[in-house]
């Protein structure tokens, strides 16, 4: 499989850490970056993928290291990175992948739910940033990468604070690529379109849900978490050095 596709050389040896890396999109990630000879490290909560995908990786003779860690706490964020940096060296490509589209109706919301959706589709990718960015000022540069989400483009409705926290994931990236570009640090986001991972199958995907799927997007088909991988891997790496502050919509022409 790594053979199918372009292979970056900036990212042989780079310390990598992506959150939410265990499953669907963020497992296409790790895998794809621990392919290009990158040290992956990832967070996440679901141990039974998590140590499955470790292992196999790890047993392909790739440099993938789990950490179980609540992005909600961002106390065990900050150790959870330390961790990392241990074990691998100064971070400098961070992929903010996790995220949780559980959807909610707007009279349900309660004030402690709105914080928490926050905190698991937005918070963490700030903190998650300002941990590593030292990190990426002292080696001369870094990559970060922002998962958004074209749910608020469309104007999808059923998860208001899922897609507010998507929006603003906008917001976030270009004002980190303003701060740190005199560093040579680059910060994109990423909105992907709907990724038929195994979760969106299962939950989400039904009849009505296809056909509009098909009539709105330019491609007729369903567009897999590899995709997004492949993509991530090209702004992350020295290929896409001139892109920063940027929005990369991969949706298969929805938007």
């Amino acid at each position: 499989m790594a053979q199918a596709i372009a292979t970056y050389p900036s990212l042989d040896g780079r310390t990598v850490l992506v959150t939410g890396g265990g499953s669907g999109i963020g497992a296409a990630v790790t895998t794809r970056f621990a392919e290009q000879g990158a040290r992956v490290a990832f967070l996440d909560i679901a141990d039974g993928p998590s140590q499955a995908l470790a292992e196999t990786l790890s047993g392909a003779g790739h440099d993938v290291l789990y950490v179980r860690c609540d992005l909600r706490d961002i106390a065990a964020l900050r150790a959870a990175v330390a961790r990392v940096r241990e074990a691998y060296g100064p971070v400098t490509v961070l992929i903010n992948n996790a995220a949780h589209d559980e959807r909610h109706a707007t009279p349900d919301v309660t004030p402690e739910m709105f914080d928490e959706r926050i905190a698991v589709n937005l918070r963490h990718q700030f903190f998650a940033a300002q941990a590593v960015l030292p990190d990426m000022q002292a080696a001369g540069g870094g990559a970060i990468v922002n998962f958004g989400s074209v749910s608020w483009m469309i104007g999808q409705g059923g998860m208001p604070v899922y897609t507010a926290a998507k929006s603003a994931v906008i917001g976030l990236t270009r004002s980190l690529a303003r701060d740190y570009g005199a560093f040579n640090i680059r910060v994109n986001a990423i909105a992907p379109g709907w990724i038929m991972t195994e979760r969106q199958k299962e939950k989400w995907l039904t009849p009505d849900g296809e056909a509009e799927l098909m009539r709105r997007q330019c491609l007729k088909r369903h567009l897999l978490p590899d995709e997004i991988a492949r993509a991530t891997l090209f702004f992350a790496s020295d290929e896409a050095s001139a892109c920063t502050n940027q929005h990369y919509v991969v949706d298969g022409g929805w938007v």
